[in-house]
């Protein structure tokens, strides 16, 4: 592929992976893959990925598509053991019973259906300058908590929440400071390694916090390190961090790359204490936004 083509095929497929993310991410369903897997011997994924490139328009016996498929298409299907995600430390800790709320946010229980595509991590940066998309599914209903604020999705447990934070939470030492607090996964994350001393969350909506003390924090051990502190992230930024001998920052207070690209390139004017090391939520995606 050209430079030319492979630029117009990561536009493409970004941008038609979006509308069925958008519109119709469950297109796909069990009776589908069962056919395919059945009169053809494919595998569970490969059958999910042929499917996938059918829902987005692809047709492999045109060559334009069929190079689409040939070198995308390998390393953008993942598929997604439950049994990984149900063996993850917090996931296991957090039963969410009823629904709670708290002002606008509500904690609550969700489900997906099997072969439902999702985002499922950065997209790869290939040296050729190919940008692969990440799309996972589950072969089965997986069931995971969520909260939500004025009932738009803010921060779940799907596979992307736990895979983008993965790095993060491994560099994670020290005194640890993070903006934004959510399910507070990766704040217990980094709290349960024996190598941070303690981690800071900055969150400044009451209910947030409020929900996250009730309901959540009671069921988790290390919660000694953990301190909760309620305040704007960009005035803590500006004015606290760095007089606090901060050893590791991560920022995560946006939604998804539309929302974030404006408030990242704010943030990294706020790099302020020099012996501090900052991370930030899905920073792959943004710069590719960028």
């Amino acid at each position: 592929m050209t430079i030319g083509e492979i630029k117009e095929a990561n536009r493409l497929l970004f941008e038609r992976l979006a509308i069925l993310l958008n519109e119709r991410p469950d297109f796909i369903n069990s009776e589908m893959v069962r056919v395919l897997t059945r009169e053809h011997g494919l595998s569970v994924r490969d059958s999910f990925a042929h499917l996938l490139a059918a829902a987005i328009g692809l047709d492999t016996s045109f060559p334009r598509d069929r190079e689409i498929w040939e070198n995308y298409f390998p390393n953008m299907v993942r598929y997604c053991d439950e049994r990984d995600f149900l063996r993850d430390e917090f996931y296991k800790l957090i039963r969410v019973g009823e629904s709670a709320k708290a002002g606008e946010w509500e904690l609550k229980n969700f489900t997906i259906q099997p072969f439902t595509a999702f985002v499922c991590g950065d997209p790869l940066s290939m040296p050729d300058g190919r940008v692969i998309p990440q799309i996972g599914f589950f072969d089965c209903v997986y069931r995971f908590p969520g909260v939500l604020q004025n009932g738009r999705e803010w921060m779940t447990l799907l596979p992307n929440e736990i895979i983008t934070q993965l790095v993060p939470i491994k560099k994670a030492r020290g005194r640890v400071l993070t903006y934004g607090l959510g399910l507070g996964y990766f704040a217990f994350m980094c709290a349960r390694k024996p190598e941070v001393e303690s981690v800071t969350v900055v969150e400044r909506d009451e209910n947030v916090i409020k929900l996250f003390g009730s309901l959540i924090l009671p069921k988790l051990p290390c919660t000694e390190k953990i301190n909760i502190v309620c305040a704007d992230a960009f005035d803590y930024a500006l004015n606290i961090a760095p007089k606090a001998g901060f050893d590791y920052v991560f920022a995560d207070i946006w939604h998804d790359p539309t929302d974030g690209v404006e408030l990242y390139k704010r943030f990294k004017t706020l790099e302020l204490d020099k012996n501090a090391e900052y991370d930030y939520w899905i920073e792959d995606t943004l710069k590719l936004y960028m």
